[in-house]
């Protein structure tokens, strides 16, 4: 199915939120996610847990932009790179890797993402909002990155493994940095 008159970014309809982020340690901002009760799969952990994993001392304010794969003009879909390579050609740019933590953090009113369907394998989930920025390891088997789901009203921050390969589905949501404040 071919989605002719969507408009493309920025003639798009976008979500954007500003987003404070560091000022905390990594156990600092692990305790603040547990205090909030917000769940963490295993490549979560694995992110988290990772020594390039990072986080400011000092604290500094991100301007994000949500929006489709669609709203980037693929149609049908594009892998990683090509969506990577487009937002960075309409002036977004890749998210700092702590962003993921600290926007679920914000994020809590995340609409419900649980369908009710099994997960589909080698898709991203329904409802979910994937974070982008660069990886910390090219290990196909390492977690690529974060995306946040609300699911059956439990909130997560979850990691997500895709190849080079892997194509995203058109309506997929992606957040870049618009601009660092």
């Amino acid at each position: 199915m071919l989605f002719e008159n969507e408009k493309i970014y920025p003639d798009c309809s976008v979500i954007t939120r500003k987003i404070e982020v560091g000022g905390l340690t990594k156990s600092q901002l692990i305790q603040k996610l547990q205090q909030y009760y917000i769940l963490i799969n295993e490549y979560g952990e694995r992110l988290l847990a990772h020594d390039k994993f990072t986080t400011s001392g000092k604290k500094y304010n991100l301007q994000t932009v949500e929006l489709t794969v669609g709203n980037l003009g693929f149609p049908i879909g594009a892998t990683t790179a090509q969506i990577f390579k487009k937002a960075n050609e309409l002036g977004l740019e890749l998210c700092p890797l702590e962003l993921g933590p600290y926007l679920r953090l914000e994020y809590l009113d995340q609409p419900e993402g649980y369908s009710g369907n099994s997960l589909q394998r080698h898709q991203a989930p329904s409802g979910s909002i994937t974070i982008s920025s660069g990886i910390l390891s090219e290990d196909v088997e390492f977690p690529k990155g974060f995306y946040l789901r609300k699911i059956k009203g439990e909130l997560w921050l979850r990691g997500y493994r895709a190849d080079h390969l892997h194509v995203w589905n058109h309506d997929d949501h992606f957040i870049f940095c618009q601009t660092k404040a």
